[in-house]
């Protein structure tokens, strides 16, 4: 009953003011000076994130004058922004926007795509938005953009060929679209690393699970994760096949922990789409290699609804 009360209300343009900030999410410190995530409700995807990112005390806390920075959404699919495969263009152009206000010497934006790049790009709406924002693309479709990393703390993935653009830039910015996975359960922040790695395979072949966990122990973290949870994947993911396949639910989650933020943000698509977090069990075991925490009530979250 539950969740199809959801659905029903984030088809409607008041869907904001229904939802219930549930399962932990509504812990916060009300007088907290930091706050360790940001989850807004209700808005269009800027004006979500000029919120979050306000509350988090800026851009400039992030990225500092001169850097270069590496922006990764999710652009894995030849798919248009309403099927909800990649992740919205607006949302990735605003954080090329703010980088570069906030003095960024540059900003490059690329994913190892599933089909082929150069439709991706386009097709996303990507490419031009990131473009127009004075953003740089770059391909990911070729082993020589990859150098083999170590990752010591790894339990089944020792080492993987990372791209050189995350390995080269000064701060990196983990940018996913909220959406089910056939194989990984959910597609996040943690899963969305596997397009910053060559060898996607051996993830399939090796317990798909423990590798996504394993990756995310690279010793370059992202600066932030944004999670995109505008438009959401609800059925036939991670690229679906119908905008039947897709709820309007105008979320966006914001950490710099991303346990943290994929926790909350399964939290928010358990409303959508039945989803316990102990069935993704890459979360649990990144947290088992101290990636981050599931146990956002011990944070400060501020929540928000426009």
């Amino acid at each position: 009953m539950k969740r199809r009360y959801f659905l029903k209300a984030v088809a409607l343009a008041g869907a904001a003011t229904t939802f219930k900030w549930s399962d932990g999410l509504e812990i916060m410190s009300q007088n907290a000076k930091g706050y360790d995530l940001v989850a807004v409700l209700g808005g269009e995807p800027v004006l979500m994130f000029n919120k979050a990112i306000a509350e988090l005390g800026g851009m400039s806390k992030f990225i500092k004058k001169g850097y270069k920075v590496v922006i990764k959404p999710n652009i894995g699919w030849d798919r248009t922004p309403e099927l909800a495969a990649n992740t919205n263009p607006d949302l990735v152009a605003e954080i090329v926007r703010q980088c570069l206000t906030a003095g960024a010497r540059e900003v490059i934006v690329f994913d190892h795509t599933c089909d082929d790049w150069r439709k991706c790009y386009k097709n996303s709406g990507i490419s031009d938005a990131v473009e127009k924002a004075g953003g740089k693309m770059m391909p990911a479709h070729e082993e020589s953009y990859y150098r083999e990393v170590n990752l010591p703390d790894g339990v089944n993935l020792k080492s993987t060929k990372i791209h050189q653009a995350i390995l080269e830039c000064d701060a990196w910015i983990n940018v996913p679209v909220l959406k089910m996975h056939g194989g990984a359960k959910m597609s996040i922040s943690l899963k969305n690393l596997m397009g910053i790695v060559w060898d996607r395979r051996y993830f399939h072949n090796h317990n798909l699970q423990q590798c996504i966990a394993d990756c995310n122990t690279l010793g370059k973290k992202p600066a932030l994760c944004v999670v995109d949870a505008y438009r959401v994947i609800k059925s036939n993911g991670p690229q679906g096949r119908a905008e039947s396949d897709v709820a309007l639910a105008k979320g966006l989650f914001i950490s710099s922990d991303s346990v943290a933020v994929d926790t909350a943000a399964i939290k928010f698509y358990n409303q959508i789409s039945d989803m316990d977090l102990a069935n993704v069990e890459h979360v649990g075991k990144a947290e088992a290699l101290k990636v981050g925490t599931t146990r956002i009530e011990s944070l400060n979250i501020k929540r928000i609804k426009v």
